[in-house]
């Protein structure tokens, strides 16, 4: 397979000792902190271990959410928020907007962030299986899965819990609905991808194919367009990879649906169709050139020599050849000046995020738990806050050496 995609970096966060000096009056109490700090540990480790695998950090993930939620919902009641959602400050930086953290004193600010996280390593896993030179069809399989749980994460998130933040996004923060948004179009297109990919090797009908890989170019053009409203500065790096996936997939559909036409006989209008995909095609490989150059959060790659782009480029030039021969020594048809116009449906393969939701509240959190943690004693200081000049250090991410032929440099 050894598609390659584009990743922006893992969110960075401060520290969390979660140390009530006073406030905490029992045992129960002192075992749920110790376990939020060593499970948060723990979690944060895992993002950026290579070893790590689904099963590994779903369990991690849900060890911490489970005792998290104890300082969201009341005991027995989820609509009832915890007497402890405001007592610890939360910081965490933003995908795009460098090192710069915000802070919320509330942990469902915390439970949204780290849960984002998970949704980006999700896709981290994705992206390191899908460069493989040799995946095999299991591997395909789970890079398939890893972007529909990641796409049903950030859903979730934005559905169910990002409304309940006291304090809304700003622009081009991840919890605003524009970022949140294109991450769940763009794990469903890189989704499709695989589809597509799975669907060529099983020599299905060129004509699912060319629909499946319109709809793939309609969520990337989607994707592009719902970033279109924030800074370059930023955004244009993220943009440049949305664009030139949306021309490479409409450059395949255009590719396929040629084959479609040819097969019926229609070989001018399948030499337009292979045009077209040609034109697509090319663009694609300056976008390519361009997204190298341009400065911005994400890998340093080259796509137009990744193995998965130069495929295309081939089999565009052989089925034009191939069409153009028969068109000389069978058909004389005229080719039309205008480009077919791709009004395709996909009845099969698209994808649709995996439902998600968060674990349920830690067995540890009891009655007696609860009470072990006594707001009168609170310090008047207010300590639990992180001191202001506390620095979020960002996460040093390990560099993925490419495979042979791929043309990426980190994953």
């Amino acid at each position: 397979m050894t598609h390659w995609f584009h990743r922006n970096p893992l969110k960075a966060t401060a520290p969390v000792s979660f140390n009530y000096y006073g406030m905490i009056t029992g045992p129960p109490a002192s075992k749920i902190c110790n376990d939020l700090r060593s499970s948060r540990t723990r979690l944060l480790e895992l993002f950026t271990d290579l070893s790590c695998n689904p099963e590994t950090m779903k369990n991690a993930a849900d060890l911490y959410f489970s005792l998290l939620q104890g300082f969201i919902n009341s005991l027995g009641d989820s609509t009832q928020e915890s007497k402890l959602r405001y007592v610890q400050s939360f910081k965490w930086t933003d995908t795009l907007q460098g090192h710069v953290p915000s802070a919320q004193q509330d942990a469902v600010f915390e439970l949204i962030s780290m849960g984002f996280n998970v949704a980006l390593w999700y896709t981290k896993y994705a992206s390191r299986l899908a460069g493989k030179e040799n995946i095999t069809e299991d591997e395909a399989k789970d890079v398939h899965r890893s972007l529909k749980i990641a796409a049903g994460i950030f859903k979730h998130l934005k559905e169910s819990h990002i409304p309940k933040l006291l304090t809304p996004a700003e622009k081009g923060q991840d919890l605003e609905a524009r970022l949140i948004d294109t991450y769940i179009i763009q794990c469903q297109a890189e989704a499709q991808e695989v589809t597509i990919a799975r669907a060529i090797e099983l020599k299905h009908a060129p004509g699912l194919i060319a629909a499946l890989a319109y709809e793939t170019a309609s969520f990337y053009q989607k994707a592009d367009h719902t970033l279109s409203s924030l800074e370059p500065a930023y955004s244009a790096k993220w943009r440049k990879y949305l664009h030139l996936k949306m021309c490479f997939y409409t450059a395949y559909a255009y590719c396929y649906h040629g084959q479609t036409l040819l097969a019926s006989d229609k070989c001018g209008e399948a030499i337009r169709s292979l045009q077209e995909a040609e034109k697509l095609y090319a663009e694609a490989e300056a976008l390519c050139k361009e997204y190298g150059e341009t400065k911005g959060p994400g890998p340093t790659a080259k796509p137009s020599g990744h193995l998965f782009f130069r495929k295309l480029g081939s089999l565009v030039k052989n089925t034009l050849d191939k069409c153009q021969r028969e068109n000389g020594f069978i058909y004389f048809q005229k080719i039309p000046t205008e480009a077919p116009q791709l009004e395709l449906k996909a009845n099969y393969g698209l994808v649709e995020p995996v439902p998600f939701e968060f674990p349920p509240m830690s067995a540890h959190w009891t009655p007696e738990a609860l009470a072990a943690f006594d707001l009168t004693k609170r310090p008047k200081d207010d300590s639990v806050k992180p001191k202001p000049e506390d620095d979020v250090k960002p996460v040093k991410e390990p560099d993925i050496k490419p495979q042979k032929d791929t043309g990426c440099s980190v994953s």
